[in-house]
């Protein structure tokens, strides 16, 4: 083995234990503030083969290396904001090319096979062990967040044409998603009932419901911040496309679905009902005369 491929070896194997010892530190934190006894031990888990793969790799490199603070604050963060399995699937998801460089360092330091099968393993670990109130109830979020985005993208787009005042159609926006948010949470809740009980009845009510309100709030702050009346309706169709976005995508790290074809899907059911509501309110405007 030359010296350049031992130089770029032992660079890889630094990284590694760079990776190693700052995930070690990521599980730890999280594991500590878990209440739920069961995601806890698995987090020990897997922060303990973490700190064992750190000492595999220092004793081949024979360097000591200190963790990435700037990546445990951050992913600590993610977690303990957007949801341990969002966190933690963004964190690996970013690491799958390092599997790639195991299997081509194979040949230099055979036993990191074993390495290379427990991470593999951790992302199994993974996908099973986390149980989420707010990924059970995605279902919920989905139906209050995808209605309000189709009902009102396509409400406001009417009213800006039917009543041409910006305060008016913020106000009858807000009275139409706040009336719409309180309809659909009850449809949730005895929905729901007819196949749970109460209690899951009622949360999944709440959960429709607040993805109902912040996206009808989230839709209609245009009309309060923009002066121009047709600029206000781009903002907040690009408003619309942007929570489509970042929706999509936290389901798909979190639950391992495609992005694209969903994001696509949403994006256009929004958008084109949206168009629609757009002629329909300049026609009905015109042929009933109404004017603001």
């Amino acid at each position: 083995m030359n010296e350049a491929v031992s130089n770029e070896i032992k660079e890889q194997i630094k990284s590694f234990q760079n990776n190693e010892i700052t995930e070690y530190h990521i599980y730890t934190s999280l594991a500590r503030v878990q209440k739920n006894p069961e995601n806890k031990e698995v987090l020990e888990r897997i922060a303990s083969d973490e700190l064992r793969h750190y000492h595999f790799w220092k004793e081949t490199s024979g360097t000591e290396v200190k963790p990435n603070r700037w990546k445990i604050i951050k992913f600590y963060w993610i977690c303990r904001i957007f949801g341990i399995t969002f966190g933690l699937k963004l964190m690996e998801k970013g690491e799958e090319g390092a599997e790639d460089t195991y299997r081509r360092i194979l040949s230099v330091v055979p036993h990191a096979e074993t390495v290379l099968k427990d991470e593999e393993s951790h992302e199994n670990a993974l996908m099973d062990m986390i149980q989420e109130e707010r990924l059970q109830y995605v279902g919920s979020v989905v139906l209050g967040l995808n209605d309000a985005l189709v009902e009102l993208t396509g409400t406001l787009a009417g009213l800006t044409f039917a009543l041409q005042n910006n305060r008016l159609v913020a106000l009858a926006g807000l009275v139409t998603g706040i009336a719409a948010s309180f309809s659909m949470a009850a449809s949730e809740y005895l929905s729901t009932k007819a196949e749970s009980d109460h209690q899951h009845a009622l949360t999944s009510a709440i959960y429709t419901g607040i993805a109902y309100v912040l996206t009808v709030i989230l839709l209609i702050l245009p009309y309060f911040v923009v002066s121009n009346l047709y600029g206000s309706l781009v903002t907040t169709l690009l408003v619309a496309v942007l929570i489509i976005f970042f929706f999509n995508y936290y389901i798909a790290i979190a639950k391992g679905l495609e992005f694209r074809k969903r994001f696509l899907e949403m994006t256009a059911i929004s958008l084109g009902v949206a168009g629609l509501s757009f002629i329909i309110g300049r026609v009905l405007g015109a042929v009933l005369g109404v004017e603001v």
